[in-house]
């Protein structure tokens, strides 16, 4: 079952927040006339991924080097012990919260490159998986990642990227796999937001991309997002909110809320910062 995100959230203060029953607190919007209660995400007892987790690359399409090092770099910077807080390693560090305990530590294992378009420029679920299905191994998550010029099934209709798993076949285990596309020229307005203007809401400056690339840099928002729900949900039954078949989880619980005073089409009062090709973003 792949679980999907139209507006994906990186770095909230309202993110990942309890030991025990993690709550995800909601902002008070501008049309609400009382505060929301906090939203509790339930465990469901399944298992979660902790540990040291191998994250392998499968690039599907046209990246440059450039692309692809800020991409890497980013998921490396989520299990980097050398940058204060605020930072990308600190907001990722509140899964360890999570019952069960323990550290997700990503470690970026090996990468494929298809840049022939070895299934074509459409691309169903089912390829998605088999693109996934590149790679076998105990405590891995492989992610899919799709040039601007390629379509997925829902991809700006309904989703931005989504996380899902293998079946066990033949004894093999369990295989979480992750997939985000590059919106730059499909749905920026949807899946870069806060990077480019928005399709609703109050139509206020987006932000200015890290990187100077709206498609990348929205990318890495959406797979933060998925990042995150794949390690407290990896098989559709650790943490999430709702039904199995459209869960609320670890992010997409408090969509486009980025920092303190946030609403819909406006992300909040952030602090960002640019390290060469490095893009992460803060809360304020």
């Amino acid at each position: 079952m792949d679980y999907i995100y139209r507006f994906a959230i990186l770095f909230s203060v309202l993110l990942l927040s309890s030991v025990v029953e993690p709550t995800l607190g909601s902002g008070r919007k501008l049309t609400a006339l009382v505060q929301e209660q906090p939203l509790v995400l339930k465990y469901h007892n399944g298992a979660l991924l902790k540990g040291s987790i191998t994250v392998n690359l499968i690039w599907y399409g046209s990246f440059t080097p450039i692309q692809r090092s800020i991409i890497v770099d980013f998921i490396q910077s989520l299990s980097s012990q050398r940058t204060p807080p605020p930072s990308a390693s600190s907001w990722w560090k509140t899964t360890e919260k999570y019952k069960g305990g323990g550290a997700s530590t990503l470690v970026v294992g090996k990468q494929i490159l298809h840049e022939a378009y070895s299934l074509g420029k459409s691309l169903r679920g089912s390829h998605l998986a088999a693109l996934a299905g590149k790679f076998n191994g105990l405590n891995s998550i492989s992610v899919v990642l799709t040039a601007k010029d390629v379509a997925v099934d829902g991809f700006c209709m309904s989703r931005c990227g989504t996380h899902a798993s293998t079946r066990p076949v033949n004894g093999k285990p369990r295989q979480a796999y992750v997939w985000v596309g590059n919106s730059e020229t499909q749905c920026p307005g949807q899946c870069a937001w806060p990077f480019h203007q928005p399709i609703y809401g109050p139509q206020t400056p987006p932000l200015v991309a890290p990187n100077g690339d709206v498609g990348i840099d929205g990318m890495i928002i959406n797979l933060a997002t998925v990042l995150a729900g794949t390690v407290t949900n990896p098989y559709n039954n650790g943490y999430f909110q709702g039904p199995a078949t459209a869960p609320l989880e670890a992010v997409s619980a408090c969509t486009g809320v980025f920092g303190s005073g946030a609403y819909p089409g406006y992300p909040g009062r952030v602090l960002w910062i640019r390290l060469v090709v490095r893009a992460t973003m803060h809360t304020g």
